[in-house]
């Protein structure tokens, strides 16, 4: 049985708590939709923001919805050089002693000590299709993206819950070695 997955390719991102909402746009501020993503209830804002790191920054970095419960950074290992922050790949939500980052919105500004990641490779499953394919949450995995610059990754985190609709997430470093791109699958191999 072929285990065939949707590819997303995922490039830089914010994520921030209500708080840092307030700060960037002001009190009571709201996100307001642009799309739905691929994962239920998830969105991208029309709002974005600056970021600032030690040797540049990015502008318009768009902000995903809802507003979460810790403010994160998401980019590639290219970005991270460009702006000189050392990001480490985690996994998404572990942001425990990662590098901070200044950001800028229009009301005002907000430094955070921590939270600037390089997302680690995973795919998003529902419970009944990991349950199908024998796939247990943090399982590791290695999938196979095809094309003519095809490669294998392996270290894809299987991320397994109700509340996820079946996606594999890769940023933009990834996508571009293999020539990828959102809508392309991918193959689980092992």
């Amino acid at each position: 049985m072929s285990k065939t997955v949707p590819v997303g390719v995922s490039a830089r991102h914010i994520h921030l708590t209500q708080e840092h909402i307030e700060a960037l746009f002001g009190p009571g501020y709201q996100l307001t939709e642009m799309k739905p993503l691929s994962q239920p209830g998830q969105f991208a804002a029309n709002e974005t923001v600056a970021v600032i790191g030690t040797k540049g920054q990015f502008d318009k970095v768009r902000i995903l919805g809802p507003a979460r419960p810790a403010t994160q950074l998401e980019i590639s290992r290219t970005d991270s050089f460009a702006i000189g922050v050392k990001a480490p790949v985690r996994e998404s939500g572990n942001i425990a002693g990662t590098p901070g980052i200044t950001i800028k919105g229009p009301a005002g500004e907000v430094t955070v000590d921590e939270g600037v990641i390089v997302a680690a490779r995973h795919i998003h499953f529902h419970t009944s299709d990991a349950e199908k394919w024998g796939i247990k949450d943090k399982d590791m995995l290695k999938v196979r993206l095809g094309g003519e610059r095809g490669l294998v990754l392996e270290n894809v985190i299987a991320r397994v819950s109700d509340n996820y609709a079946l996606d594999m997430h890769i940023d933009t470093d990834e996508a571009n070695a293999a020539g990828a791109k959102t809508g392309d699958t991918a193959e689980i191999i092992d």
